[in-house]
């Protein structure tokens, strides 16, 4: 009976022992499990800077606390980075002819306009009225320049028409509305010299500049407002003078010159003040250059006016006939080397970019009669 005890017992002394070593086993490799833990834990310290260190091969070299830093050699060797990631697809050039014109449109100024309905209606032209293709690259990047002055009824038309047909053009252009301050006569030339030159100011990229006056409407969408060889005349039959041309060297409501176009005459006139004339010297100062105005086929190069009241401070200039025969005396010192002004205010719109402007004063005229 004792003999059998003795076995049992040593039995449960071994099995005993067995657990304890096991348990020891278990205990050291916990242990060493939970040092490791706690060294890389604390390594992430070791180096200056909040970068989060995801093994010694990345931080070694990598301080994003220190972005023109140098890295400090880890003395392993160099791993080659990971090549860049998918780039934006380039986009291919925009078309010619825009296959979304619609051609001949029914213009009216009837309907209530505000600003409002237009910014809903063009949800893709971005703040200062600046918009770009999404599906293509445009060729040229186009500055839109409007003369202004107490025309927000004939302003938010404008938008309402345009905005729409530039984008179905394909155009990558801005929209820039040339304040003049005050209640002084206004000067139409002189706000386009300003126009180009604050838009350059703000986008280098401008290659292209259409003047336009701000109740003008195109009637149809295929008169594409680009920039060619030749300085473009588009507003060439006007409702108001039966949609032809008043006379052959007309050039007014709306032209567009290139960059170097615009320099090549030296700008327009800043001497015509009030209405009438400026137009017929920036006529004259194409031709003195060499260079002859194209205009688009008359049927599509159709405007409607957004009739008003006459501006009484915008009366006819007494001396312009006079100034229109001396443009080739006149046009190298005045111009766009010669314009002074001061930029009152600059107002970027959902719509438009608002550039206030003071141009100063007129000369005093003699007297007529």
């Amino acid at each position: 009976m004792s003999r059998l005890l003795g076995g049992t017992l040593e039995r449960v002394c071994k099995a005993v022992l067995l657990l304890c070593l096991l348990h020891f086993l278990v205990a050291v490799i916990l242990y060493f499990d939970v040092y490791a833990q706690h060294l890389a834990f604390f390594s992430r310290f070791s180096a200056r800077g909040p970068a989060r260190v995801l093994h010694p091969a990345a931080s070694s070299s990598t301080n994003c606390s220190r972005p023109n830093a140098t890295a400090p050699s880890s003395g392993l060797p160099e791993v080659p980075s990971a090549p860049p990631g998918p780039t934006a697809p380039v986009l291919p050039p925009c078309p010619d002819s825009p296959p979304g014109l619609v051609g001949r449109l029914l213009i009216e100024f009837t309907s209530p306009m505000p600003l409002e309905r237009v910014q809903r209606e063009n949800p893709g032209v971005l703040l200062g009225g600046r918009y770009t293709p999404p599906d293509c690259t445009p060729a040229q990047t186009v500055a839109v320049i409007i003369p202004f002055r107490h025309r927000e009824h004939h302003l938010r038309y404008w938008l309402h028409y345009l905005h729409p047909i530039l984008r179905r053009q394909r155009l990558r252009y801005g929209i820039y509305v040339i304040n003049q301050h005050g209640e002084d006569t206004f000067n139409r030339a002189k706000l386009l010299n300003i126009g180009f030159l604050e838009a350059l100011k703000e986008d280098a990229a401008y290659d292209c500049f259409i003047f336009s006056d701000v109740d003008l409407v195109p009637m149809d969408d295929r008169n594409l407002y680009r920039c060619g060889d030749q300085p473009r005349h588009f507003a060439i039959a006007m409702d108001k003078f039966g949609f032809r041309l008043p006379y052959a060297g007309y050039f007014g409501g709306v032209s567009g010159l290139s960059k170097a176009q615009f320099l090549k005459i030296n700008g327009f006139p800043n001497e015509y003040w009030g209405w009438g004339g400026e137009d017929d010297d920036i006529f004259n100062r194409i031709s003195l250059t060499g260079m002859k105005i194209s205009r688009p086929d008359i049927r599509i190069g159709r405007y409607r006016m957004i009739k008003h009241d006459r501006d009484k401070h915008n009366e006819p200039n007494p001396q312009r006939f006079t100034k229109i025969q001396n443009t080739k005396l006149t046009m190298k010192r005045d111009g766009i080397g010669s314009v002074r002004y001061q930029v009152l205010e600059v107002s970027r719109q959902p719509l438009f970019t608002n550039i206030t402007v003071d141009i100063g004063r007129p000369p005093s005229w003699p007297p007529r009669g």
